[in-house]
């Protein structure tokens, strides 16, 4: 029997939220999906308002994948940052109300996802590296340009710096 190893990744020094960190995971391919088809509408409202009939809206139209490993780090870097910026101190809330502490943290994790998207969608650097990395993806690329641009893109637009070492880290203010 082949054992597998698990890597633990740990985004900022007292990142112990293993709770609310399943709860993302759990919901990493719908919010995955519904990424990439927000990008999909934002980038033909900008390059096709008319929505005339080209190749590259077409190879828009026509891209129904689903399997987003290339988006898989950013997703795993987005959550850490939501852990960091909501949970820093590492104390989730206690439901009092009897109800799925991992329901709770997966809605409201959904809900700020969404909201970033959007946010996210503002920049045309965002869009086009999202693209690249699902609907424009070619056979012969190395996806390491569009990942570290989207890594970049992350750093610049929440304040913060990935280390290797250390994981995610605030930009302190002088």
């Amino acid at each position: 029997m082949k054992q597998r190893t698990v890597l633990v990744r740990k985004f900022f020094q007292r990142d112990k939220n293993y709770i609310l960190e399943a709860a993302q995971l759990s919901v990493e391919n719908p919010l995955l999906t519904y990424l990439v088809d927000f990008v999909k509408v934002e980038y033909l409202l900008r390059t096709n308002p008319l929505g005339i009939a080209d190749a590259t809206s077409e190879r828009v139209h026509r891209h129904t994948g689903s399997e987003y490993l290339h988006l898989h780090e950013f997703y795993l870097i987005l959550a850490g940052v939501f852990r960091l910026k909501f949970y820093e101190d590492n104390q989730l809330a206690f439901n009092f109300g009897g109800g799925d502490e991992s329901e709770k943290y997966r809605e409201e994790w959904q809900t700020v996802f969404k909201q970033w998207v959007k946010e996210l969608c503002r920049h045309e650097n965002f869009i086009r590296a999202v693209l690249e990395l699902t609907v424009f993806y070619p056979e012969d690329y190395t996806p390491q340009m569009a990942g570290l641009r989207l890594s970049a893109f992350i750093t610049k637009f929440f304040d913060v710096r990935i280390d290797g070492q250390k994981g995610l880290i605030k930009h302190k203010v002088a």
